[in-house]
């Protein structure tokens, strides 16, 4: 994505993907950032079997007060307002989704080998510390919004191996880190994964730009267009010659086709009528069966461009006078 222009300012990952972020924030070399990762998921996936993860529609207070005396439940993700994850215990969690979907509320299993954020994952916890207080850190050349506190995160927290630790065991504060990333001046987010998955949790005033979608074969370079119409700087790849399309040598050549429409009252009397002779009236004729005289007329901004003197609520109205003038003019 930098190749082409979309560096970032602010960065923010989801579990595991903070690892990456603290990557490209400079906290560690390539070879740490492998290190940490492949541990991180050696450990977790050798994790004791079995468990859950669901999707609540719910808000963390209610997952929170029903978790309580749960012992074998943990709040694994809070992803939005009123979108949390819980793990643990695949009978507990089934419990806690029924109490859900009971009360009309969606929830989704999600679709996992074991209960990610959990106390499923305390058997791998004192190893990876060892792994992480092998790697060397440095100072982040950017801020990095921290899963852990839905803040951003200190050079000493990302340089801490218990930092990692708790990252890999607690809750994923990852709506509190949306709106500190958005404090901070982010308005466009984009997401490097396989699919659009982080950018479906954003609302509606934010832009989202997933580099990949599934099934889409040019989902980067419409993720690179969509970047471009929102104001970031895009660079984008030189085609070979022969892609190229000049522009015409000449100008474009326009030919309407569409009838202009008349822009006065033409010869009325060519039709059987007598001039009105009134800038706002065209026509009169006499009925024969009353003698009584009707006027005609037609009014517009494009003939009569004064009006758009007078707005009422943002519309363009005739004034009262103009019909007082056509009365005394009947009269």
């Amino acid at each position: 994505a930098e190749h082409h222009g979309l560096v970032p300012e602010v960065l923010l990952g989801h579990s595991i993907g903070e690892l990456a972020a603290a990557f490209v924030a400079g906290v560690w070399s390539l070879e740490d950032a492998c290190r940490l990762v492949g541990a991180r998921g050696r450990l977790m996936q050798a994790a004791r079997p079995g468990g859950a993860m669901v999707m609540i529609a719910a808000s963390e207070d209610e997952v929170v007060a029903v978790l309580e005396g749960r012992e074998g439940v943990s709040l694994a993700a809070v992803n939005a307002a009123e979108s949390v994850v819980v793990s643990g215990d695949t009978e507990q969690v089934a419990e806690i989704a029924g109490h859900f979907t009971a009360l009309g509320r969606r929830t989704k299993a999600l679709h996992v080998s074991h209960a990610f954020h959990s106390a499923h994952m305390d058997g791998a916890l004192e190893e990876f510390a060892q792994v992480a207080a092998q790697v060397t850190a440095h100072a982040p050349r950017l801020p990095v919004v921290s899963n852990v506190t839905g803040r951003v995160a200190s050079a000493q927290e990302l340089a801490d191996p218990s930092y990692w630790v708790a990252q890999l065991r607690g809750t994923v504060r990852f709506a509190a880190g949306l709106e500190q990333a958005r404090e901070l001046g982010g308005k466009v987010f984009v997401e490097l994964g396989p699919d659009a998955v982080l950018t479906t949790l954003l609302p509606d005033d934010t832009v989202a730009v997933p580099l990949q979608r599934t099934g889409q074969a040019h989902a980067f370079h419409l993720a690179l267009a969509t970047a471009h119409c929102h104001g970031l700087p895009v660079t984008w790849p030189l085609a070979s010659t022969s892609a190229v399309a000049e522009l015409p040598t000449y100008a474009f050549q326009r030919e309407r086709f569409w009838l202009h429409a008349a822009s006065g009252a033409g010869d009325v009397e060519s039709l059987g009528q007598v001039s009105a002779g009134h800038g706002l009236l065209g026509a009169a004729v006499t009925l024969a069966e009353d003698g009584l005289t009707v006027f005609t007329g037609r009014i517009s901004l494009s003939t009569h461009p004064w009006l758009a003197d007078h707005v009422v609520g943002g519309a363009v109205l005739v004034p009262g006078t103009a019909f007082v003038e056509l009365a005394l003019h009947a009269g």
